[in-house]
């Protein structure tokens, strides 16, 4: 499958055509990505029968919209019957995609959808790069009214933890900063603290954005709700992201899921607030997205403002992110959930 394939070793799949053949295809991946091998209209017909029906690593399942047409989420299914999530978001100024970088996840966090179905597979790195390919390509043919024509920001914050699959998720950032060209600074990595990987990622040349999913500002809340806590507890996942800041310059996000009555307090508002100040850091208060599975439900606006209002008057950068597309299950994981639940067996 051509996404599966090294860019860099594109010729292995053109059989006896020409040379410049690879060149050619590697412009329709990379460059100009079109949802079916038909459209490669520069390669000759033979060429492009071969590929019909391996141009992605996955079919679509399910394809969701909401916001008037500005949130768009795929179920992906990989030829192993392993679910891909992917999630794109239109706005005036960007278009950002939310993409999955395992199928499931291993940390059991109590709120999240992917968790509760236990971890399947890390993703190819292949895997990873079609999914902002497939978003480029349904952008061409289907451009969101307002935003731009293609994904111009990353957010490994899709299904499973990025640092926990590193080798394929660094390979996969390589691919997009060298062959379809995105700039290392629109790509955000999301972590909830796998610290190894934090100061893996803080040495490597590129300017990424880091996010970490913190949830909670003491050690035995945050064990309760991410049991990754017990092996790196928040001194070293905050030593990790200080490290990240003073390599890299760039100021760290911390990423906080409000869920009612569990971490929504002005005593956590107040223990985050140092945490956030010693790193610099920006924080984002998410409402969380309900899932069937699990027991925990989004704090009420007035709770979530009252919580960003004790951060502001601490001096903490704080902002209250809308929650984009709930009604078609756009946090990580629904789609996987309501296609499990509905068919058990």
């Amino acid at each position: 499958m051509p996404y599966l394939t090294d860019p860099r070793e594109l010729g292995s799949l053109i059989g006896e055509e020409p040379s410049y053949r690879a060149s050619q295809l590697h412009d329709w991946l990379y460059k100009t990505p079109v949802l079916t091998a038909a459209e490669m209209t520069s390669l000759p017909p033979g060429l492009r029968a071969s590929l019909a029906d391996r141009l992605w690593p996955f079919t679509v399942e399910t394809e969701q919209s909401a916001d008037a047409g500005a949130t768009r989420k795929w179920l992906f299914r990989a030829d192993d019957g392993m679910a891909i999530e992917a999630v794109l978001m239109g706005y005036h100024n960007r278009t950002t995609l939310c993409i999955s970088s395992q199928a499931g996840c291993a940390l059991a966090c109590t709120f999240c959808a992917t968790g509760q179905f236990g971890f399947d597979r890390h993703l190819e790195a292949g895997e990873i790069v079609a999914q902002v390919q497939y978003a480029n390509a349904w952008l061409r043919a289907n451009p969101i009214e307002g935003s731009p024509q293609r994904v111009t920001n990353i957010v490994f914050m899709g299904m499973g933890e990025p640092l926990a699959n590193y080798d394929r998720v660094r390979e996969s950032i390589r691919r997009m900063i060298d062959h379809i060209g995105m700039g290392a600074r629109s790509i955000t990595v999301s972590t909830v603290g796998i610290v190894p990987g934090m100061r893996r990622l803080a040495d490597e040349p590129w300017q990424v954005g880091l996010a970490v999913s913190l949830h909670a500002a003491d050690d035995e809340l945050r064990s309760s709700l991410l049991p990754i806590n017990k092996r790196y507890p928040l001194a070293e996942v905050e030593a990790a992201a200080a490290r990240y800041f003073e390599t890299k310059g760039r100021r760290v996000s911390i990423e906080w899921t409000m869920l009612a009555g569990v971490n929504d307090s002005v005593d956590q508002a107040a223990k985050l607030a140092p945490i956030a100040l010693r790193l610099k850091a920006h924080v984002n208060l998410i409402a969380m997205n309900p899932t069937p599975l699990s027991v925990d439900q989004p704090s009420p606006r007035p709770v979530i403002e009252a919580f960003a209002a004790k951060l502001d008057e601490l001096g903490v950068n704080v902002t209250i992110r809308n929650t984009r597309g709930q009604e078609i299950d756009a946090a990580c994981g629904q789609l996987r959930v309501r296609a499990a639940t509905a068919n058990p067996g």
